[in-house]
């Protein structure tokens, strides 16, 4: 739907003076910001003026229209007869319509060859709309408001340039300003950086001296703690002929301490050889089968047999599939361990399962021990930490043994995860490829 607001005759510059008067009057009383009256002014006096070059007549007609989502106020600028094709005449409206292009939400040409035309239009500010009685109101108005002198007109235009012109050195200062703020910034981003880049190095040679120290100590550990475990072992063989209970008790806690603390080197040195980057992998045929066969061999004499039983699923596994069979077994010990120390009663049960839709093996280790709290299933895989419960006050251990599992998991490609209740029990999950990951080799 359109309603016609007014429409101007245009025979001489005087008239376009008088247009661009009007288009701001226009734009004023629809509600329109100072700037946007100022786009609209000088929009239709450029496409007007161009129209009328050569002493051609042209008439501006100003409508609402009410199609779009938001009202629109349509300019058109229709020419008496298309002008000469002389150079000057063509520049002249060929920058018109950049400028109209600029100004306005959009302009287009059209009519025919002989009386071309120009509509432009600019979609109202969103406020209600304009009524028809509102409308109505704006016509008297300006028939009401005579239009002014050229001189007034070139007042008007120069108010608005010198405040156009404050406002861009406004808009400037704000830039410099803005300009000075992010150089500031981007000099403390630097300084930040360098600054994260030294502790990052710090770090790195506080990690490297760490590795290598426990690498050396563990190495110097090894050999006493293995000579007081071997001489425990004779003692305790009645090799040196026979000891009193008490010092057989005694022995006896010098072995068992021996053996504990033999386990936290073995762990620290794992632990240390694969933060330095000298522990590989060495993928080969591993038959689950055979897998479960030796680790029911070796974790036999921690199964008592009246209180916990220990069993073995293959799931039918008989295809061999491609990993290193030492860190797999090491992993499996170590949550097979776990599970016997936390379960006082009920069983523990290994499960092996081919997951064919992501290809991978499935390795869980279930018990029905003592279980933990939800907010202490992340800290177990941190170095020497350790849950507090009675249980693992009887059950000494060194708190890095899931910590090297989840490092030595990553080695083979998968990932741990771990699922437990308090008082049901917990379940410390492996999740292998079937086929090694091998890495790409690299480009000369």
């Amino acid at each position: 739907m359109s309603q016609r607001i007014l429409s101007v005759v245009i025979e001489s510059d005087k008239d376009v003076v008088l247009v661009r008067q009007r288009a701001r009057q226009i734009s004023h009383l629809l509600g329109f910001a100072k700037q946007d009256q100022v786009r609209i002014a000088t929009a239709v006096s450029e496409v007007a003026r161009a129209a009328c070059f050569g002493g051609i007549k042209a008439r501006v007609g100003f409508v609402l229209h009410d199609g779009h989502a938001r009202q629109q106020l349509e300019v058109t600028v229709t020419a008496a007869q298309a002008a000469q094709a002389e150079s000057e005449a063509a520049a002249l409206a060929d920058a018109a319509l950049v400028t109209a292009h600029r100004l306005m939400d959009s302009c287009v040409a059209d009519g025919g060859s002989d009386a071309p035309a120009i509509r432009m239009q600019k979609a109202l500010p969103p406020q209600l709309p304009v009524s028809p009685s509102r409308l109505a109101q704006i016509a008297t108005e300006l028939a009401a408001t005579p239009a002014g002198s050229s001189f007034e007109e070139v007042q008007q235009q120069n108010r608005e340039l010198v405040e156009t012109l404050a406002e861009l050195r406004e808009r400037q200062e704000d830039l410099l300003s803005l300009t000075r703020e992010l150089e500031d910034t981007n000099r403390g981003i630097v300084a930040l950086y360098a600054e994260i880049e030294d502790k990052a190095e710090r770090l790195r040679r506080a990690d490297e001296m760490k590795s290598r120290f426990l690498s050396n100590t563990s190495h110097e550990l090894r050999t006493p703690l293995s000579s007081i475990r071997a001489l425990s072992k004779l003692l305790l063989d009645r090799m040196d002929g026979e000891l009193t209970e008490e010092q057989e008790r005694q022995v006896w806690l010098i072995e068992r301490t021996a053996t504990e603390m033999s386990e936290l080197v073995n762990d620290l040195l794992d632990l240390a050889k694969i933060e330095a980057g000298r522990v590989e992998a060495q993928p080969a045929p591993v038959v689950v089968d055979n897998l479960f066969r030796a680790l029911k061999g070796m974790m036999r004499p921690l199964v008592d047999d009246s209180r916990v039983e220990l069993v073995f699923d293959t799931g039918g596994i008989k295809d061999p599939f491609e990993s290193d069979e030492g860190m797999l077994s090491q992993i499996l010990r170590n949550f097979i361990s776990n599970a016997l120390k936390f379960t006082e009663q009920g069983s523990v049960r290994v499960s092996a399962e081919h997951e064919l839709e992501n290809d991978t093996l499935r390795f869980a280790v279930t018990d029905t021990g003592i279980g933990i709290d939800a907010d202490h299933l992340q800290l177990i895989f941190e170095e020497f930490t350790q849950v507090e419960n009675p249980l693992q006050r009887k059950s000494k251990g060194t708190g890095l043994g899931l910590p090297l599992c989840r490092r030595l998991a990553e080695l083979l490609g998968g990932r741990v995860e771990v699922s437990s209740r308090p008082g049901t029990g917990s379940t410390f999950v492996l999740i292998l490829p079937r086929l090694f990951p091998h890495p790409a080799p690299a480009e000369a």
